[in-house]
This record gives C-alpha cells, structure tokens and sequence, in this order.
C-alpha cells in the first residue's frame, strides 16, 4: 500500500512532536499549507525567503519584506514561530545571473526551476536541517508517497494547479524530507479553507509572473544591470532579411507577437542565433520537430523505461517518447512531433503520475536518425 503524506491523511493524525518548517511567500497557498500541520499537530514554524525581489507597482512582492510582513501575520494568527532567511546573494547568482546568460545565449530559461533547485530545496533544505527540522514543507501543488520504502514525486490531484514539472530538481533523497500538504487538494478548496478559517491571505491575488521580473517586463532585467541588447536582423528559412529584431532578449522560440514584420501568412520565431544576433522566423508549421537532447539531468526514480511520457513546457501535455542516456545526455525521440520545442527550457520525464526526473533541453532535433537528421543547438 501507498503511505500518502497529502492533507487527507495528515489531518488524521494528532499530536505529532515533529518540527516542520514551512517555507511561506505571504500567499494563500503556503498559508493554508502551515494552517494544514498547524491543525495536524505538527510543530510548526513558518520561514520567508528574503530573494532581494520587489514590485515597483507598490503592491507587496513576492519573497520580500513586504511578504514577509503578510506570512508573520498568518504565522501570529495561527500562534506559530516565524523566520526570515535571507537568499538574496544565491537569487541572484544562481537564478537571475543564469536568466540573464540563458537569454543573451539565445535560450530561454525556466528561472522557477533554478530557484527550486538553488535555494528553496537546495539551500533551504539544508538550513532547515541545520535548524533541527524534521521536515520542510511548502505550498506546492504535487504530492510524495512511498512505496515499498521507495519514495516518489507524483503529479496532485488538481491537474490545473500541477506543480510537478518545476520540482524535478529535487535530490531522491531529500524527498523522505519534504511535505506537500495541498497535494490532495484542488485550488477551489485551498481558497474555501483559507476564507473559513479566515486567514490574512485569503484573498491575495495570485501571480502569473517571474518574481524578479517586473510586470513582465523581460528587458528590465537587462537595463537594470546597465546590459544594452543590440539590434540585429530577422530572415526567413532561406536566410531573406525580413526586418530588424530589437534585440535576442525580447524572443523566443514559438513567439509570435512582436515580430515586427508582415507576411501573406502568420510568421513565429522558430531559433535565435545569438552568434550571429538573428531571429529566424517560418510558419506555425516550422515549429515542429521530433525529439530533443538535454542535459543537467536528475533522476527521482531508478525505475526509468525506454518509453515514457515528456513534458516540454509548464503548460504541454506529456507526449508518449522514447528516451536514450548516452553519458550525461538523454536523447528523447516522440512519437509525434512536437511544437517550439525550446533550448534553455526543462522537460520532464512522467511514468503515469509519476515524475520519474527531468533535464534541461540543450539541442532541437529535426527529422529521424538516417532520415534528414539535423540537430539545432
């Protein structure tokens, strides 16, 4: 039998002298987590990364002190310990430094991941341990159960909100560490607990962007660091200059908007060649390709077939693949192509619900072996 470790068993359980430290941003989702092992019995303490990040709209910003303000609140309602930690040095090494290098490379990164493998279960994870935790939980949508004495990361019960895909990075064996109260929960309940219990942050609006990026705003990343994104030309397939791009930065691959320039038919960005500072544009059918190579790889499972399901965006439904590990590579070949597969970007590796580990897309590959084989880094 499957030992859930989701709130439906939690809540079962009283008096539980275990320490768990809730990593808590001031949302409604990390407050109902602690809210959850609050009334399990945990000893609970909530703790607010301090990443240095802010929102010039004037509204709180996430992992600042704004949010920490609004995650002490929901920690003295609830009668529990809060901490501050700050990892403002490691964001912007491990996080910010690596989005802006990815995008002047003319990839487009995925900072969520870096800042789950960097700092919230990488350097959180240790300082939780160092602080005597039994545990660290966060407000994730995704859940851990073991098997066999085998534990595993798997995809949550509410398959809108699902989280998996970000949380490939974490270490198999950090995973007996780590809890995922809102695994069995949907978004709808999270929302109806935090306004009947009547938490501070039941109504907190929840954001659709990168924490250190205003607004949306890609290029303020770059001009806040004095970094000047040069112009550069956009060509077709046959190498036609179409227009004038305003700088790599401001595309990626599948964008259409934007562009610039006009066509009989709709144009999407299908490379960015950061060498030679082009954008290379086609048709919507362009994009397709069928398979990819990645590296970075982590594996959460040891039980890795050669056809599974991948995942190549937050928001793509896993496509049945077949996959190859040659040195610190997977090859991965789908059974049918797939749209703006895009370097810089993770895919993830699901057998059923299961995520069984994950890497960074590193290279496009056209056409089969033997048959129009072209690799496109």
């Amino acid at each position: 039998m499957l030992r859930l470790r989701g709130w439906a068993n939690i809540s079962k359980m009283k008096k539980i002298s275990k320490k768990v430290l809730v990593a808590m941003s001031g949302g409604v989702d990390s407050s109902v987590a602690a809210l959850l092992l609050y009334e399990a019995g945990y000893d609970v303490t909530g703790a607010t990364m301090l990443l240095g990040v802010h929102q010039d709209s004037g509204q709180p910003g996430r992992f600042t002190d704004e949010a920490a303000s609004e995650a002490a609140a929901v920690c003295a309602q609830l009668s529990i310990r809060h901490l501050t930690l700050s990892f403002a040095d490691l964001m912007e090494e491990k996080v910010i430094n690596k989005f802006i290098s990815e995008y002047s490379h003319g990839r487009t990164p995925n900072p969520c991941v870096d800042c789950n493998r960097h700092i919230k279960f990488g350097a959180l994870v240790k300082k939780a341990r160092e602080l005597g935790f039994d545990y660290l939980a966060t407000g994730h949508y995704a859940r851990i159960e073991k098997d066999n004495n085998t534990w595993h990361l798997l995809r949550p019960k509410d398959k809108i909100k699902d989280q998996s895909y970000f949380l490939y990075v974490i270490r198999a064996k950090d995973l007996p560490f780590i809890l995922f109260p809102l695994g069995d929960l949907s978004k709808d309940e999270v929302r109806k607990k935090a306004n009947k219990t009547g938490l501070k942050t039941a109504h907190r609006t929840e954001s659709q962007d990168i924490c250190f990026v205003p607004e949306g705003k890609y290029g303020q990343v770059f001009s806040d660091r004095g970094i000047v994104s040069t112009p550069g030309d956009i060509l077709d397939m046959r190498g036609n200059i179409l227009g004038r791009h305003k700088g790599i930065i401001h595309y990626t691959i599948g964008q259409r908007g934007g562009l610039g320039v006009s066509a009989k038919h709709p144009l999407y960005v299908l490379r960015v060649d950061a060498q030679e500072n082009q954008v290379v544009v086609g048709r919507k059918e362009d994009l397709l390709a069928s398979g990819l190579i990645a590296g970075e790889l982590n594996f959460l499972s040891d039980n890795f077939p050669a056809r599974l399901e991948a995942k190549i965006r937050y928001r793509k439904k896993p496509a049945p693949c077949i996959v190859k590990r040659e040195n610190e590579k997977m090859i991965v070949e789908f059974k049918e192509k797939q749209e703006a597969i895009t370097p810089g970007q993770a895919v993830v590796f699901y057998g059923g619900d299961e995520v069984l580990g994950g890497g960074k897309i590193e290279s496009v590959i056209r056409g089969r072996p033997g048959n129009d084989f072209v690799i496109l880094v």
